[in-house]
């Protein structure tokens, strides 16, 4: 098992500015934790998550580490230009020696529909298209410069469980990412149909909210805000609205406020909570369902200082545990 963590340049009520800066200081810290991944997300056209550029990120991080691996979670492949987004990737791997992972996702927002000139009915194969083109780009193509150091950089293909995109994954060789809301059912099943077509289990990206506390409950209840407001700001973006204002106090009266493309019950139902014990306790769960699995830990906080501690914590209370 591979540990990593998820980065998504979340604003709070900070500057922009200070935000991206922020999670790269992150990263770095990552790497001295003795974690093996940092992935970044890519999200447009909104003031929370504001990442719109994970491979200018991917590149900051590189020029500031030297082991750990750094990959995108996910390039929204439809919204580029293959060849040139083939391009990046390649420097990226040149930039990091060779420490580059590319997720790849179709992306969906209205936002990103409109702005970028897509129809969301042909997103899923648009991103399969684009795929193919970066794949024989980077290793077909004989007057591409830089060339990728790695002999085959690895690629994940982000899914909800969906056999189409399962399928496209085991047929190609890729690997498989899951959002935090994914259930543990959904990805086993997904690993077994993968192994069905292709005779083998996927590398496996997954990607779980984490919050360590005194026990499961004061951990749920302290990761609540955070993941709720992470929930409300993608769904206003989905819907065109302004992002909410992040007020700590309201939340007991937000709870019930979940709708249906970003669950964040699943979030925290799904999520690594509690104390040393308890996390400890999924993680074996996990681990024991998801063959080639990386788990990748998003810290539900709004606080920066909150979520370097958090990580220390892992790395030094429940890492040295972790069969």
């Amino acid at each position: 098992m591979r540990l990593g963590i998820f980065l998504l340049t979340e604003n709070y009520g900070g500057s922009a500015r200070t935000t991206i800066a922020n999670d790269i200081e992150l990263g770095v810290y990552a790497e001295e934790l003795g974690f093996d991944e940092v992935w970044f997300a890519e999200h447009h056209f909104n003031g929370f998550s504001v990442i719109p550029n994970p491979t200018l990120m991917m590149a900051a991080l590189a020029a500031r580490t030297t082991r750990i691996r750094i990959g995108s979670a996910a390039l929204l492949a439809p919204f580029y230009q293959s060849i040139r987004l083939a391009e990046e990737i390649a420097t990226l791997d040149n930039l990091s020696s060779g420490r580059i992972d590319a997720g790849f996702a179709k992306g969906g927002f209205a936002y990103d529909i409109d702005l970028f000139e897509k129809s969301p009915q042909d997103l899923r194969q648009e991103m399969f298209d684009s795929v193919d083109k970066i794949g024989d780009t980077l290793y077909g193509n004989p007057i591409l410069e830089p060339k990728p150091l790695q002999k085959s950089i690895p690629f994940y293909i982000a899914t909800f469980s969906t056999n189409e995109t399962i399928e496209y994954a085991a047929k190609e060789g890729y690997g498989l990412m899951f959002s935090q809301g994914a259930t543990l059912q959904q990805c086993s099943d997904a690993q077994e149909l993968y192994r069905q077509i292709a005779g083998e289990y996927p590398e496996v990206v997954l990607m779980r909210v984490f919050y360590m506390d005194e026990d499961y409950q004061s951990a749920y209840q302290n990761a609540l805000p955070a993941t709720d407001h992470f929930i409300k700001s993608m769904r206003a973006v989905k819907s065109k609205e302004k992002r909410p204002n992040f007020h700590q106090e309201n939340y007991s009266a937000l709870r019930d406020q979940r709708f249906q493309f970003f669950d964040g019950k699943n979030f925290l139902d799904n999520a690594i909570l509690g104390n040393r014990e308890e996390c400890q306790a999924e993680i074996e769960k996990i681990s024991g369902e998801i063959k080639n699995l990386h788990l990748v830990l998003k810290v539900a906080s709004s606080d920066t200082t909150q979520t370097r501690e958090m990580l220390k914590r892992f790395s030094q209370e429940i890492q040295p545990h972790i069969k």
